[in-house]
C-alpha cells in the first residue's frame, strides 16, 4: 500500500499536491489510512511537499518588491500554477519579509486601497494560538492541526480533542473558535457554544433534549418547546466536552447531522430542521471504545494533548509562573514564591495535569493571603508550608532534580499583579471562586473586631477556607469513570437500587468507603439474586473468620443485607452477609492488601478477551483481569506460548483462573501447571459477565482459586442418567469422554464437542470419566453399558473395549472425529440443507461496486431490514460491534454482525465486491457474509464457518456470475463429503 501512495505522490503536481483525501478517492480506500501510512513512513503532508517550490517561487517574487499588496502577491503565485488563498499567501508573504533569504532590489509604490489591504491582513493572525503557553514548543504540531482543521476548505473539519482531565480541551477549543473568526472562515458574531455532556448523564433523554431541543409534551417535564444547542450553534462552533458520555442514540442523531446537516427535535416526526455547524469534541476516554464508529468517522481531525508531565520543564516553568501572575491580579498584591515552592510545583505529580495545578496555587495563595492580613508588608509570601501536602510530596523526588531544572529553582519568583492575556488551559471545576479572597478578608476582619488573637483567627478562619479548598483539591483525583448507566445495563434497575440504599448505610458507617464497593456489591448481587431465584444455595468458606476477625464489618453489612432483603423482598443467608462484609473490609480502609490475588485471564479466539477484561477492571476498579487474544488463523502452539507468559507476569502466588471460549484452548491450563508450576484452573466459557463474575470473586480477601472456580464452573450439571431401560438396542445412546488426567479433563471435552456440534445432546449422551486404575475404570465403564448403548470413547487414552471405537481428542481438535461424530449422531445427513433457512437468493448482492467499509454495512442491513429480518436498531449494533475489532478472517473475508436481540427471524446476507476495498487498516475483501443469527442458531455457524475456511469454495465464490451460483456453490458444499 505505501508503494502505490509513493507512486501516486510521484506523479502528482508539485505546485498542487494532493491532500491525503484525493489520494485516498484516487485508491478507493480510507483517508484515515492514507494519513496513517505517510505518517508511519515518513511522508510530509501536501502541505510541505508544496512548500520548497511555493517558497521558492514567493522568493523571486518578494525580492523584486518587498511592498507588493497581499492581492496582487496572490495573484502571482496563482499565475504560475498554485492553488492558494489570499490568507495563506500573506502568512508566506510575512514569514518570508521577517527571514533574511529575501534581497532587496527596489521598493515599488503601494495604492492606498492595496496598503489598507495590507493592514487588514497583516495583523497578528492566529494571536489566540500564539498566547497559549507551548504553542512553539510541546504543543506545536497541535496547534499545527489546529489551525489545519480551521483552514480546510470550505468550511473546515469536525475535530476530535482527546487527553486527561486538566490539559486543556476546553482552551484549545476556544482558541479555535478565535483564530476561526481571524482568519475569517467565520463571522465575528459568530456563535460559540459550550456543552459539557457530563452534566447530564445520568439522565440521557434530557442530555438529548438539551442538544437537539424538544416540543412541548415529547416527555415528561416538556410544557414547553425549546430550540436545542445545535440551533443556537447553527454558522459557528459547538464544542462539546466529555463527549463520551452522550449516549450511542445522541450519538447516531449528532452523526446524521453532521452527514447531512439535518436534525430533528424530540418529539418531532414530521419536521426536519437545518443546520451548518463546525463540531469540536474532547473526550478523556479512548474514542474507539467510547464512541460509535458511525460517529468517529464523520470526525476526520483528531488531536491528542500530552499530561503536564510530557510537557518540557520550561512550558511548567512558565505556568506555574503564569498562575501565579493570575492570583496577583485577582488579589491586586505582588507575590513572592520561595524556591522550594517552585521546585515542589516543577516536580510533584499532578494526575489533574493543568487544571490541578492552577488549583494547588490557588490553594497556596489563599493560604498565603490568610497569613498576611495582619501585617504592614503589600507583598503575600508563599511558603512551602502553605502548599497542599501532595504538592509537598515533590521535594522528595531526589531522582527528578536534573541539572535542568536547577535553573529554574535557584532563586525566588517575585509576580506582579500586571493583567496578561496568554491563554492556559483552564477548566472550571479547578477554578476558585474570586470571593474566596474577599470572604477570607471579611471573615479576618470580622473575628479582629471581636477581640480574638492572631492565632485563634488564624484558626478559625483556616478551618472554615479549607473545607472549601479541599473540595476543589478533590475534584482532580481519579474517579470510577463508569457511569451507573453501563452498570445498570448489566445488572438491572431493581439491583441498582437495592445496590444504592445498602451503599448509603456503608457511607453512614464508614467515611472513606470507596466507589468500588458500590460497582463489587451490584455484581454480586445480581449473581445472588439469580442464584435465589433458581432455588441454589453459596457457602462462604470463610463466614467464621470474617464474624471474628471482621465484627465491626459484619455488624454493618448485616445492617446492608437487611436493606436489600427489604427492597427485592428476598432472604439473602448469612453467609452473603459474610461476603459483604469482605468487600466492606477491602473498599473502606484505603488499604492495600499485602498478600497476592487469583488473577482471571480472558483467552479468547478475535478481538473480544481485552475489550471484556477491560470492562471488568474498570468496573470493579482494579486491575486483576488480562486479556489474550487470538487470531483466527493463528496456531494453538503460539497462542499457548503467550499464555505461558502471561500467566508468569500476572501470577501474585495464588494462581491464575482462565476463562476460554472453545478449541483447543480449554486444554491449556493443564498444560501451563505442568511446565511452570503456577496453579490454573480453566473454565470452557466466556462472557462478560462471565469475567465480571470472576473478577469480583478474586477480589475478595482470602479467596482461593479453588473457591472460584467452583463457582464458576457448573459443566457438571450436564451429567445424568437414564434408568429402567435393559435392552442393548433400545438403550441410549452415549458417547463417553474419558482422560488420564481426570473427570475434570473429560468434562472439558464433553463441553468442546458440545459447542462444535450444537444440538447433539439431542442426539446421545455424552458422559465424562476419569481414569483411576484399571479395575475402577472397566467397573465404571461397565456401569454405563448398564444403563447406555455407548457408541464410542473419545479422549487421551484407548479402554480397548471390543466393538466400540475410539476417537482420539487429536482427531476431535483437526475436525475429523467430530465427522465422525456427527455421522453417530446421524446428523451429517441434515446438515446438507440447513443453510437453506437463512440464505435466499433475495439477499445476495452480486458484483456491487463501494468504495468504503460502511456503505456495504449500509446496503446489507437495509436489505435485511427491508425483508423483516432485523429491526431498525440492529444497524447501530453493528458498527457497535465494528468499533470493538476488526470482524476480519483469513482468506480475504468479512462476517459484520450486530445484537441478536435485534434478529426478528435468523438470515445471513451476502455481498461479492467487484473490487476489494479495506476492512480494517491494511486487511482488504471481497466477500462480506452479514450475520443476523439468534442465540440458539449456532448451528447455521458451525456450517458458514465450514465453507468460509474451505479455500477451494472460497475461490469458486469470487469466480461466481450472479447470485444464484452463489448460493448453489454455498449450500452444495455445506459439509464435505463422507
Amino acid at each position: 500500500m505505501v508503494d502505490e501512495i509513493v507512486k501516486v505522490i510521484q506523479n502528482e503536481d508539485k505546485k498542487n499536491p494532493l491532500t491525503d483525501e484525493k489520494i485516498a478517492s484516487i485508491l478507493k480506500i480510507n483517508r484515515e489510512d492514507v494519513t496513517q501510512y505517510r505518517l508511519l513512513n515518513d511522508i510530509p503532508d501536501s502541505r510541505e511537499r508544496r512548500k520548497p517550490y511555493l517558497y521558492e517561487d514567493a522568493k523571486k517574487i518578494l525580492s523584486k518588491n518587498r511592498n507588493i499588496s497581499d492581492r496582487q502577491f496572490t495573484k502571482e503565485l496563482n499565475d504560475l500554477g498554485y492553488d492558494i488563498s489570499r490568507f495563506v499567501a500573506s502568512q508566506i508573504k510575512k514569514e518570508l519579509l521577517n527571514s533574511v533569504d529575501i534581497v532587496k532590489i527596489h521598493d515599488e509604490p503601494v495604492d492606498c486601497e492595496d496598503r489598507k489591504e495590507d493592514n487588514e491582513t497583516s495583523k497578528e493572525n492566529g494571536l489566540s494560538f500564539k498566547e497559549i503557553i507551548g504553542h512553539d514548543g510541546s504543543l506545536k504540531a497541535q496547534i499545527s492541526q489546529a489551525k489545519a482543521a480551521i483552514l480546510y476548505p470550505p468550511h473546515g473539519l469536525h475535530t476530535l480533542i482527546l487527553g486527561p482531565s486538566g490539559v486543556g480541551k476546553s482552551q484549545l477549543a476556544e482558541a479555535m473558535y478565535n483564530f476561526a473568526i481571524e482568519s475569517g472562515m467565520l463571522k465575528s458574531d459568530s456563535p460559540f457554544i459550550v456543552f459539557n455532556c457530563a452534566d447530564y448523564a445520568d439522565n440521557p433523554q434530557l442530555l438529548i433534549a438539551q442538544l437537539f431541543g424538544y416540543n412541548k409534551g415529547s416527555f415528561t417535564g416538556a410544557d414547553t418547546t425549546k430550540p436545542g444547542l445545535v440551533e443556537k450553534a447553527d454558522g459557528g462552533v459547538l464544542f462539546l466536552d466529555e463527549v463520551h458520555r452522550l449516549p450511542s442514540e445522541g450519538q447516531e442523531i449528532l452523526f446524521y447531522l453532521l452527514d447531512k446537516g439535518k436534525f430533528r427535535r424530540l418529539g418531532e416526526t414530521e419536521n426536519t430542521r437545518e443546520a451548518k455547524i463546525m463540531l469540536i469534541a474532547a473526550t478523556t476516554e479512548n474514542p474507539e471504545s467510547s464512541l460509535l464508529l458511525t460517529f468517529r468517522r464523520r470526525i476526520p481531525m483528531v488531536i491528542e494533548l500530552p499530561p503536564i508531565n510530557e510537557r518540557p520543564y520550561s512550558e511548567r516553568y512558565d505556568i506555574i509562573n503564569f498562575f501565579f501572575t493570575k492570583e496577583a491580579f485577582r488579589i491586586n498584591r505582588s507575590i513572592r514564591i520561595k524556591s522550594d515552592v517552585i521546585r515542589a510545583l516543577m516536580l510533584y505529580d499532578c494526575p489533574g495535569n493543568i487544571g490541578q495545578m492552577r488549583s494547588d496555587i490557588q490553594v497556596a495563595c489563599a493560604r498565603g493571603f490568610l497569613n498576611t492580613l495582619d501585617s504592614k508588608t503589600d507583598t503575600i509570601n508563599i511558603n512551602l508550608s502553605d502548599l497542599p501536602n501532595h504538592v509537598r510530596m515533590g521535594l522528595l523526588k531526589v531522582s527528578k532534580r536534573e541539572p535542568d531544572i536547577e535553573k529554574y529553582v535557584d532563586k525566588d519568583m517575585v509576580v506582579y499583579p500586571n493583567k496578561r492575556n496568554k491563554l492556559l488551559p483552564k477548566e472550571d471545576r479547578y477554578i476558585l471562586p474570586d470571593e474566596i479572597y474577599q470572604f477570607i478578608e471579611d471573615r479576618f476582619n470580622e473575628l479582629k473586631e471581636q477581640g480574638l488573637s492572631k492565632d485563634n483567627i488564624y484558626k478559625i478562619v483556616g478551618n472554615q477556607v479549607e473545607t472549601e479548598l479541599k473540595r476543589f483539591a478533590n475534584n482532580a483525583k481519579s474517579n470510577i469513570s463508569v457511569s451507573k448507566k453501563e452498570l445498570r445495563e448489566i445488572v438491572g434497575e431493581k439491583i441498582l437500587y437495592a445496590v444504592e440504599d445498602a451503599f448509603n448505610i456503608a457511607k453512614q458507617n464508614y467515611k472513606n468507603v470507596q466507589d468500588n464497593l458500590f460497582y463489587s456489591l451490584a455484581i454480586h448481587l445480581s449473581a445472588a439474586y439469580e442464584r435465589l431465584k433458581s432455588g441454589k444455595t453459596i457457602i462462604n468458606p470463610q463466614l467464621d473468620n470474617v464474624k471474628k476477625e471482621y465484627a465491626k464489618e459484619y455488624t454493618v453489612a448485616k445492617q446492608m443485607v437487611d436493606r436489600i432483603n427489604q427492597d427485592l423482598n428476598i432472604m439473602l443467608t448469612e453467609d452473603e452477609v459474610g461476603f459483604v462484609a469482605m468487600y466492606l473490609r477491602t473498599f473502606s480502609t484505603g488499604r492495600e492488601k499485602s498478600e497476592g490475588r487469583v488473577a482471571v485471564i480472558v483467552l479468547t479466539h478475535g478481538h473480544v478477551a481485552c475489550g471484556m477484561a477491560d470492562v471488568a477492571n474498570k468496573l470493579l476498579g482494579v486491575n486483576i483481569a488480562h486479556g489474550i487474544e487470538m487470531a483466527l488463523d493463528e496456531s494453538p502452539e503460539d497462542a499457548l506460548e503467550r499464555t505461558i507468559e502471561v500467566v508468569k507476569k500476572v501470577d501474585e502466588g495464588k494462581g491464575c483462573v482462565i476463562l476460554v471460549d472453545m478449541g483447543s484452548l480449554i486444554t491449556f491450563g493443564e498444560i501451563i501447571t505442568k511446565r511452570t508450576g503456577i496453579p490454573t484452573r480453566t473454565i470452557g466459557r466466556v462472557d462478560t459477565v462471565m469475567v465480571l463474575e470472576a473478577v469480583r470473586r478474586a477480589i475478595i480477601p482470602d479467596a482461593t482459586i479453588d473457591e472460584i472456580a467452583g463457582e464458576l464452573d457448573e459443566n457438571k450439571t450436564y451429567v445424568g442418567h437414564v434408568e429402567g431401560v435393559k435392552d442393548s438396542n433400545k438403550l441410549p445412546k452415549a458417547i463417553v469422554t474419558i482422560c488420564i488426567t481426570g473427570e475434570g479433563t473429560a468434562l472439558k471435552i464433553k463441553k468442546y464437542i458440545e459447542d462444535k456440534i450444537p444440538g447433539i445432546r439431542n442426539r446421545l449422551k455424552i458422559i465424562p470419566i476419569g481414569l483411576f486404575n484399571e479395575n475402577e475404570i472397566d467397573e465404571e465403564i461397565k456401569k454405563i453399558r448398564g444403563k447406555n448403548n455407548i457408541q464410542a470413547f473419545v479422549g487421551t487414552i484407548d479402554p480397548k473395549i471390543d466393538s466400540v471405537s475410539f476417537i482420539p481428542v487429536e482427531e476431535i481438535m483437526n475436525g475429523e472425529g467430530l465427522q465422525r461424530l456427527k455421522k453417530i449422531a446421524g446428523m451429517d445427513i441434515e446438515l446438507k440443507s440447513r443453510l437453506k433457512d437463512v440464505i435466499t437468493e433475495d439477499l445476495i448482492l452480486c458484483d456491487i461496486d463501494v468504495s468504503v467499509k460502511s456503505d456495504i454495512i449500509d446496503n446489507l442491513v437495509t436489505l435485511l431490514e427491508e425483508k423483516g429480518y432485523v429491526d431498525e436498531r440492529f444497524m447501530l449494533s453493528v458498527y457497535k460491534r465494528e468499533s470493538m475489532g476488526a470482524t476480519w478472517m483469513k482468506g480475504g473475508i468479512a462476517i459484520p454482525h450486530g445484537d441478536t436481540k435485534y434478529v426478528t427471524k435468523p438470515a445471513i446476507a451476502i455481498a461479492k465486491l467487484k473490487e476489494p476495498i479495506f476492512w480494517e487498516g491494511d486487511l482488504e475483501t471481497d466477500l462480506i457474509f452479514m450475520i443476523a443469527l439468534k442465540e440458539d442458531s449456532k448451528d447455521y455457524m458451525l456450517d458458514l464457518y465450514k465453507v468460509l475456511t474451505d479455500e477451494n469454495i472460497v475461490k469458486a465464490l469470487r469466480e461466481a456470475k450472479n447470485t444464484a451460483q452463489i448460493k448453489e456453490i454455498i449450500l452444495k458444499n455445506t459439509i464435505p463429503a463422507n
